[in-house]
């Protein structure tokens, strides 16, 4: 108090005014470095804007907001708040709804701002009842460990091209957008999507070392099996024809032409012993083939929008299969039961990848988000949002398409990713960034990381391919 006098002795502000100020002040202090929770900083909001219709007088749809209890229950409607996913929650959902008709609490201004975000630090944080709670989200290890690798065995001699014979390539009036691409997990090597055929180009030097055929048409997906002794391209002729076909690395051989598809196929994997072959795209149905006998092993018709990326986990197990609406479901990958369906992207999903060591899944989405899923139970480990905001240009108002675009694990769980704001960014295995690098020229629409992560690759929309070796 001696502090709060001296000072307003010298300021010629009332000392009554100067009080409530600086107890405001260290009572902010104080509140932020305490853990947001229900009775100190959530049920005065839920007093002054929603117990009067969900309280303990009404509850209208069965909510009851006025006890800890009451908020978990939830209503008749189901929970209405989810630890650790304010977005998947109702609540949330509904005081920030748009429509004037919809918003809760009904018929009044929206709730302010500051209050929103502190309901939704208060769910993302792990729901406490009060500041001597224990957060309710569950302790996640997302620590990596490469020997977790499924494909860790590493070759005694990793696949390169040797006496490739060599091919006339197609000539075109522009370049081709580099709509694919991928390195080898054991070898400097990187495949990239040219114009009816796949170039193979040393990680190291950049130097072209032979390309392979692809007569089908434009790939739109290329992998390197998890032994890096296979490549896979599949792609097509739009609204014509589709495949899958299955290359020897050492000397560019076919080994399969797998799918015939009435339309290009735009998702594709294999899956680590190179027995199944996945496919799908704008029939909105996941197929997997046996590489055997190119038999059908069974069709996955759950999606409600074109196919946008498959992706077989390293253990084998689950398969990823993700669509244009923003649909997300792992499946038992022999037979192709529902495992999970993961729910946070609203729009179009542009890729997902699985970390080496199977625990963790990425998805990237048009939203603009980026989550690492731990698939032991379909929970985000990180979430990130807007993680590729382009910088508004002057004079212009309204939406800024910030989607992220493309993204790949390196064998150390390293994550690049690439966006709508021109950059590529690296990321650690905590989802931390560890690079960004400015790209100047086309939409960079496909990554990989070298196997050594001695560099990330990007291609874009003009057909330029670039290298980003500065990476720590």
């Amino acid at each position: 108090m001696k502090l709060i006098d001296s000072l307003s002795q010298r300021l010629t502000v009332p000392c009554t005014v100067l009080h409530c100020t600086l107890y405001s002040l260290l009572f902010i202090g104080i509140s932020r470095a305490e853990p947001i929770n229900y009775e100190e900083h959530i049920k005065p909001i839920f007093r002054q804007h929603c117990l009067k219709c969900h309280g303990d007088d009404k509850q209208k749809a069965d909510l009851n907001l006025q006890s800890f209890a009451g908020a978990l229950k939830g209503g008749s409607g189901g929970e209405v708040v989810i630890a650790g996913r304010s977005s998947q929650s109702l609540l949330l959902d509904s005081i920030t709804d748009p429509d004037d008709d919809s918003r809760m609490p009904p018929n009044k201004p929206p709730i302010p701002k500051d209050q929103i975000e502190m309901i939704q630090k208060w769910i993302d944080t792990g729901l406490r009842e009060s500041s001597e709670s224990l957060s309710m989200i569950k302790e996640r290890d997302t620590s990596f460990k490469p020997t977790e690798n499924a494909g860790a065995n590493r070759p005694e001699t990793p696949a390169m091209p040797t006496d490739w014979p060599s091919i006339e390539l197609p000539e075109t009036n522009q370049a081709l957008p580099v709509l694919a691409m991928d390195t080898s997990p054991w070898a400097p090597l990187a495949a990239i999507a040219g114009q009816e055929h796949v170039r193979l180009v040393h990680t190291s030097s950049g130097e072209t070392l032979g390309a392979l055929p692809f007569p089908e048409g434009v790939p739109h997906v290329i992998r390197f099996s998890r032994d890096g002794a296979v490549l896979m391209v599949a792609g097509g002729r739009p609204v014509e024809s589709g495949k899958v076909v299955l290359f020897d690395i050492k000397s560019g051989k076919r080994l399969a032409s797998i799918g015939d598809e009435v339309d290009a196929v735009l998702a594709a994997d294999i899956s680590p012993d190179q027995k199944l072959v996945a496919l799908g795209g704008t029939g909105k149905i996941v197929k997997v083939y046996s590489t055997s006998d190119n038999s059908l092993k069974y069709k996955i018709d759950k999606h409600t929008d074109w196919i946008t990326s498959l992706a077989f986990s390293p253990d084998g197990t689950t398969l990823a299969s993700a669509d244009r609406a923003g649909g997300l479901h792992l499946w038992n990958a022999e037979g192709g039961g529902i495992v999970l369906t993961l729910l946070e992207h609203k729009q179009a999903i542009k890729a997902v990848d699985w970390r080496p060591d199977s625990k963790i899944l990425a998805s990237v989405s048009e939203d603009g988000k980026a989550v690492w899923w731990d698939v032991s139970d379909g929970f985000p480990a990180f979430n990130k949002s807007d993680i590729h905001t382009p910088k508004r240009p002057k004079g212009t108002y309204g939406h800024i398409p910030n989607g992220v675009l493309a993204a790949r694990f390196s064998p150390n769980g390293n994550l690049a990713t690439t966006g709508r704001d021109m950059t590529v960014k690296l990321w650690d295995p905590k989802a931390n960034l560890v690079k960004k690098f400015q790209i100047e020229g086309g939409l960079p629409v496909s990554t990989a990381i070298a196997f050594d992560d001695s560099c990330v690759i990007t291609g874009d929309v003009s057909g330029t391919v670039q290298f980003w070796r500065d990476l720590k």
